[in-house]
Formats: C-alpha cells, structure tokens, sequence
C-alpha cells in the first residue's frame, strides 16, 4: 500500500505508554479470560463495531484460563508529543485519507461530515462505552465517537490469521470509520431500536447487516482513496479479502466450536464480508451498501 508522504490526521490521540490504564489481564468475576476464549472474542466483536465488553461478559462464564493478550511497549515520550514511530504514522495517514473521502462524499450530499478521533492505547482504556483492553481488538464507540485501536492486534493478524499488508490493516481501520459514518447517518441508532424490540434472532440478523454495510463502507472508501491518490498496490486487495474472509462468522465458529450456528451471526459469513467489501471497493457508490434493502445478504 502506498501512504507514506501522505497528509497525517490531527485526530488521532496516543496515550499509549501512559500507564493510565493499570496492568494484567482483563477479567470478570475474578476470572480470568484465557487467550484461546479472547481470541474467538475479541475477532467476533473486532471489526468490528460491536461493543466487544458485552460478547467477553458473556464468554466470562465459560472456560477460564490464565494468558494475557499481547500488549505493544511503547517508548516513553512527554505528554502531548505526537509518536513518529511508522505504525503511528500509518495510522495517521489512514485516518487521515478516510477523512477526505468521507468529508468528500457527505459534502456531494449537502452534508457535513464530522471528523471522528481515534485513540491509539496499549494495554486498557476508557472509553465512553466502558473499559476497553487489548483483549477486545478494534471497535468504534458511538457514544464519544472515537474508535479505539491497540496495534498489537494486528500482530494478532499476522499470527493467528496469517493475514499480513498494511492495506489489510487499513481496511480494519476503514471498517471502523464505517461504524462512525453510520452513526452520523443515524443508522446505527435506528438499528439499535430495531433490535431492541425484536428477538433475538432478529437482532443478530439486524447486527449483520449492520456489519456488512460497514464493509462495504471500507470498500468505497478504498476506491475512492485509490483513485485520488492510487494507494494500491499488486497484492492490496487479496490481503484485504483474506482479512474480511478470516473474520466470518462461520470460519469463527468452526475454529471455536467445530460447527456453525448461522442463527447467532453477528457479523456474517466469510463469503458475504469479503463480498460487501468486494462491492464497495468495485464502485465506489454508498448507495450500493444498502444492505437493509437487500433480500439476499
């Protein structure tokens, strides 16, 4: 992927370091989540958009274990100083070029859009939508409008998923930005309605197709980018693909517990992700995301 020389984002905050967030594991009820457990979870509510704490309260019960998820040591520096490491960067320069698509593409609309920040923390933080940990991986929180990003996660990618490329962690970035220009339609609000007052089969087929609009999402942001500043390079979009498929529910579940139970999905199956995502990327239109209107995901 080419990024670097690129304009950097002034939203981003890194507070990685900071000691801010206390040490160990992340439990509940005294115990301890086992790394094997977190790892199922944490990809389940990474990428993405769920508020990850509610899928590890309920794994909580289950198998305990010892094993914390990998945390990133970070040099210190002094408050306010902005990290020049090129992970840091990165994500600036990622953020940053989400910024002026999606600002782009609101203002064709007679929109404004508002620029969300992202917190870059190792270890744990607080967040407007609960405590966050290195466990729960990536997720965007509606309710400060920040989306939140340990980056040993994506050595997790590498190692558990065998998914390498900075397009593909790009694209983990850009499904969260997803979540944030759902928000700002007042989608994410009006699903969460839906689901409340349906059952629970219904609200996890709402939370698919919430999921895979945010793919989608990642998509026409990555066409878009690609266009004005021909990001892509050869291998780009396989890796981004063989992320999406990684991430499926069914591939989760067959890893976690031998067999699918396409009735709890959350997130949608390998295929439909890698898809959606495939569809926003080919067009670049938003209007092509509309996954409510679809009648075959």
């Amino acid at each position: 992927m080419k990024w670097e020389g690129n304009r950097e984002s002034d939203n981003v905050e890194d507070v990685r370091g900071s000691g801010g967030g206390g040490g160990g594991g992340f439990g509940f009820g005294g115990r301890s989540i086992g790394i094997g457990s977190i790892v199922i979870a944490l990809v389940g509510g990474w990428i993405f958009g769920v508020n990850p704490m509610t899928i590890l309260n309920i794994m909580s019960g289950g198998g305990g274990g010892g094993g914390q998820a990998p945390v990133q040591q970070q040099q210190s520096r002094a408050p306010g100083e902005p990290a020049s490491d090129r992970g840091s960067k990165f994500v600036r320069v990622v953020l940053a070029d989400t910024e002026d698509v999606w600002t782009k593409l609101f203002r064709e609309q007679g929109g404004t859009y508002q620029k969300p920040a992202l917190q870059l923390y190792s270890g744990r933080t607080q967040t407007a939508c609960g405590a966050g940990s290195s466990a729960t991986g990536p997720f965007y929180c509606p309710a400060d409008r920040k989306v939140y990003l340990d980056m040993s996660f994506f050595q997790l990618m590498e190692q558990r998923f065998k998914v390498e490329g900075e397009f593909a962690q790009a694209y983990v970035i850009a499904h969260e930005i997803g979540h944030h220009v759902q928000h700002a339609m007042g989608l994410t609000d009006k699903v969460d309605e839906a689901r409340q007052r349906g059952t629970e089969k219904q609200a996890n087929a709402m939370s698919v197709r919430l999921e895979l609009q945010a793919d989608c999402f990642a998509g026409v942001w990555a066409f878009h980018a690609n266009q004005s500043r021909a990001i892509l390079e050869q291998g780009d979009v396989d890796a981004a693909l063989k992320a999406a498929t990684a991430i499926g529910d069914d591939a989760l579940q067959r890893q976690s517990q031998g067999h699918v139970v396409p009735d709890s999905f959350t997130h949608g199956t390998s295929e439909q992700r890698a898809r959606w995502f495939k569809r926003g990327l080919d067009n670049g239109q938003v209007a092509q995301c509309d996954t409510f209107a679809a009648r075959q995901l």
